[in-house]
């Protein structure tokens, strides 16, 4: 693993501690902060988040419980690097709500739930 640039305070051990609805969660933050950028305007700052995203993705894919889910988390990572290189708030959202999906947990604490009547 490459030194962190972003992320220095945190280690592959610690990264690897969290649940896998977490480390998804962490990593569609950035890409939230992305599109919150690309939507002011702000390229530089859009892909700052993304370089954040690709840190604790690249710290994701060495993480034994993704051993199952490994292609789609490379796959991830390659569309990640094409939405770095052509910035489009539509991409980003759609990235970012699929990423989500990877992980029921995850994916259930973004939607409410649904209202009873």
């Amino acid at each position: 693993m490459y030194p962190l640039i972003f992320h220095k305070t945190l280690t592959v051990d610690r990264w690897n501690s969290y649940p896998v609805f977490q480390q998804i969660l962490m990593i569609s933050n950035e890409l939230n902060r992305s599109e919150n950028n690309l939507k002011k305007s702000e390229i530089e700052n859009s892909r700052n988040a993304l370089e954040r995203a690709m840190e604790l993705t690249d710290l994701t894919i060495n993480d034994p419980k993704w051993k199952q889910g490994l292609k789609e988390l490379l796959r991830f990572r390659e569309l990640l690097g094409m939405l770095y290189s052509k910035p489009e708030i539509h991409l980003n959202y759609l990235l970012q709500s699929t990423f989500i999906k990877l992980n029921p947990e995850a994916a259930n604490m973004l939607t409410p739930p649904s209202v009873v009547s």
